[in-house]
C-alpha cells in the first residue's frame, strides 16, 4: 500500500468546480495582479484572524523580510529565534543585515523556551520571531511580557499555524504582525508559492503594500522597494480554500487524536498539545532513536515519511558565518531533535484505511525490535 506524504491534488479533485470557477473568473476579468481578487482575500484573511490589516505577497519567507525592514531592523541589530525551523526564518532576518541569535527549544512542543530569551537579549536585540512550529503556538504570553519589559518587536512565524490559538489568546493578538506561507503543502495552500503580513498596525501595513511594489502604493511612483506581490490567480485559489480551512483543521485534529491513540504503547516520542491551546498539526511529528532506520522502515513500506528538520540551521553548510563548531553555538535539545523526528502522513483527506495502515507500521517496527 502506498501513502503519500502530500494531499493537495485530492484536496484539488474535491473542490474542483470552485476552484476552476474561481481561476476562471481572474483569467475572464483580465486583472491578473493587484487586482479585485487580491483585495477580496486579503479582507477575507483578515477577517478570519479578527485583524485589520492582511497584506499578500510572494512568499512566507517575503512575509517575514518585508515586516522585519517595515520594522527598521537592519545592520547592527539582533533578532532572537529558534533553530529548529525551515532555513527561511533566519534567513529573512538575515536578508536585512541583521543578526540572528538562536535560542533553545522546551523539549515538549519544540517552540522556543521563553525562560531562556532573556539571557539572550543584548541591548543590539530589535526583535523576537517565536514559530509555532508543527501547529501548535507558542508561549506568547511569556514571550509578549519579556518583549514589553525590554522594549522588542515580536514577529509571529505562523507559517504552520495558521488557524491555531493558545489558551485565551490568538495569533497577532500579542505581537506586531503574524507571517503566513501559503506554499501548497500547508494547511491553506495554494498551488505554489505565496505568503502574507496580517496586522493591527497601519504603519506595518502601510509600509509593506509599498516595498511589495518597488516602493509604490500610486502608478508611476516610487521609493526603494521590490517585486512581491501575491497574484489574484492564487488569492482566488486561497480565498476559495480559505472558507475549508476550519473544516480541515478539525479533519487534522481528529486524524492526530488516531495516531496519538494507536501509538501511545509503542515508545515513540508523541505530540505534546498543550492544555488549552489548538494544535492545527501541519505535521504529526514523532521522536525515536534510531530514526532513520525507522524512516526507512516506513518508506520501504510505502509510507511517504519525512523528516522537518534534519540539519538544525546553526549546523547548516549554508549558516552565514561558518557552522556552529566555529562560533561555539550549542543546542543540544535542538540538536537532539533534529536527530530523532519523523513527520507522518498528515493532511486532511487521509483516509482510515490508509492512517490504519501508518499505525499498524508504526507498530509492527516497534514489535520487531521487541523480537529481535
Amino acid at each position: 500500500m502506498k501513502v503519500g506524504f502530500y494531499g493537495h491534488v485530492r484536496q484539488y479533485h474535491d473542490l474542483k468546480a470552485e476552484l476552476d470557477a474561481a481561476i476562471h473568473s481572474v483569467l475572464e476579468s483580465g486583472e491578473y495582479v493587484l487586482g479585485p481578487a487580491l483585495a477580496r482575500f486579503e479582507r477575507e484573511l483578515a477577517s478570519f484572524h479578527e485583524m485589520k490589516h492582511a497584506v499578500g505577497v510572494n512568499s512566507g519567507t517575503d512575509a517575514l523580510w518585508l515586516t522585519f525592514l517595515a520594522l527598521g531592523i537592519g545592520p547592527g541589530d539582533e533578532v532572537i529565534t529558534t533553530a529548529n525551523t525551515f532555513f527561511a526564518t533566519a534567513e529573512a532576518i538575515w536578508f536585512t543585515g541583521a543578526k540572528v541569535v538562536f535560542v533553545e527549544i522546551e523539549p515538549y512542543t519544540c517552540n522556543i523556551d521563553p525562560g531562556r530569551i532573556e539571557a539572550a537579549i543584548t541591548p543590539r536585540t530589535k526583535a523576537l520571531v517565536p514559530v509555532h512550529l508543527y501547529g501548535q503556538m507558542a508561549d506568547m504570553r511569556a514571550i509578549s511580557k519579556i518583549a514589553k519589559r525590554h522594549g522588542l518587536h515580536v514577529v509571529e512565524d505562523c507559517a504552520q499555524a495558521i488557524g491555531a490559538h493558545g489558551d485565551g489568546f490568538a495569533a497577532g493578538e500579542l505581537s506586531d504582525a503574524v507571517c503566513a506561507s501559503f506554499i501548497t503543502q500547508k494547511n491553506l495552500g495554494t498551488f505554489g508559492d505565496g505568503g502574507a503580513v496580517i496586522t493591527n498596525r497601519e504603519d506595518i501595513a502601510s509600509r509593506i503594500r509599498a516595498l511589495r511594489n518597488h516602493g509604490s502604493v500610486k502608478r508611476s511612483h516610487h521609493s526603494m522597494g521590490y517585486n512581491s506581490r501575491l497574484d489574484d490567480l492564487h488569492a482566488a485559489i486561497l480565498g476559495v480554500k480559505l472558507k475549508q480551512l476550519p473544516v480541515w483543521s478539525e479533519r487534522r485534529r481528529e486524524i492526530a487524536a488516531m495516531y496519538t491513540a494507536g501509538l501511545e504503547k509503542t515508545g515513540f516520542k508523541l505530540p505534546f498539545e498543550i492544555p488549552g491551546y489548538r494544535h492545527v498539526y501541519h505535521l504529526y511529528v514523532i521522536e525515536t532513536t534510531g530514526r532513520d532506520d525507522v524512516l526507512n522502515y516506513l518508506n520501504d513500506a510505502g509510507i511517504d515519511a519525512k523528516v522537518h528538520y534534519p540539519i538544525a540551521i546553526h549546523q547548516q553548510e549554508g549558516y552565514p558565518w561558518g557552522k556552529a563548531a566555529d562560533l561555539n553555538v550549542r543546542l543540544p535539545l535542538t540538536e537532539s531533535s533534529a536527530a530523532s523526528v519523523i513527520s507522518l502522513p498528515m493532511y486532511p483527506e487521509l483516509t482510515q484505511t490508509e492512517i490504519d495502515y501508518v499505525i499498524d507500521a508504526c507498530c509492527a517496527w516497534k514489535y520487531a525490535r521487541k523480537s529481535a
